[in-house]
């Protein structure tokens, strides 16, 4: 059976190639899966609606968040008793 997916070359700097590689080892995903998803994203507008959402979610909750992680911060700023220096 023949794939109806087609192949193509793409040549690369080496630091971009290894870090396209480290994102899609992150993801659990196959180098070529990740670039043809980023490509799917960035075509079908998804990427944009994506960043628009969490634009939106810092614009309406950025203080809470902010508020939040200095909360959750707190008990590490101060050395505990007994820890090491």
């Amino acid at each position: 059976m023949v794939s109806p997916k087609k192949q193509t070359q793409v040549r690369l700097e080496p630091d971009v190639l290894a870090a396209g590689k480290d994102a899609a080892a992150a993801r659990g995903l196959d180098f070529n899966r990740y670039v043809e998803r980023l490509i799917i994203e960035d075509t079908t507008g998804a990427r944009a609606a994506g960043m628009a959402a969490a634009q939106r979610l810092i614009s309406e909750h950025g203080d809470f968040l902010d508020n939040l992680e200095e909360q959750l911060d707190a008990p590490y700023a101060q050395p505990q008793p007994g820890a090491a220096a």
